[in-house]
């Protein structure tokens, strides 16, 4: 029973393999950072493996994803990222030593290492996939338009540059993800 004295509904997820047809997933990639790129294309992986149509929009700085001259260069930095765990169990990285040099280009190597440990490719790699999965890629046309960049910019994939109503029109009533 409820507070209010009704019965408490259960919440059960319906595993009907019907239930994912005709399901989209829309996600925004906003973020350029290597720890910040991987949940998107992670989440994407899975809802195409899951047969759920997906389409990744790269926004502001997310574009470091798909820019030909910066997706291969991705970096993490623990300034300001009190989360920032040492690979040590629960050792944790000093924020007073996260802005020194060198810090930056070790976390970043690190996470890298850590993320080929476990059989996750590089941001690149995990795009060809995707793709070749059946997801979308699509650059906003605003942010284009900021940073004075065109198609020839991005990823031959990326199969448009398209304004922020665009996207929502081809993804209605799909799932939105912001990262």
């Amino acid at each position: 029973m409820t507070t209010t004295g009704h019965p408490a509904v259960a919440l059960v997820p319906s595993f009907d393999d019907d239930a994912d047809a005709g399901r989209k997933l829309a996600i925004i990639c906003s973020k350029g950072n290597l720890d910040m790129a991987y949940p998107g294309l992670i989440l994407g992986n899975a809802a195409l493996g899951e047969g759920v149509e997906t389409h990744l929009f790269f926004t502001f700085w997310g574009f470091d994803m798909i820019m030909k001259s910066r997706a291969d260069d991705l970096t993490f930095s623990p300034v300001a990222n009190t989360a920032m765990h040492l690979p040590i169990k629960d050792l944790r990285l000093p924020q007073a030593l996260a802005p020194a040099p060198g810090i930056s280009a070790m976390t970043t190597k690190m996470m890298k290492r850590q993320m080929e440990d476990l059989g996750i490719p590089p941001v690149p790699e995990f795009l060809d996939q995707i793709v070749a999965a059946g997801g979308h890629l699509w650059a906003c046309r605003l942010t284009a338009e900021m940073q004075k960049l065109d198609v020839s910019d991005f990823r031959d994939d990326v199969e448009g540059v398209i304004s922020a109503a665009d996207f929502i029109e081809m993804t209605a009533g799909a799932q939105l993800l912001f990262i």
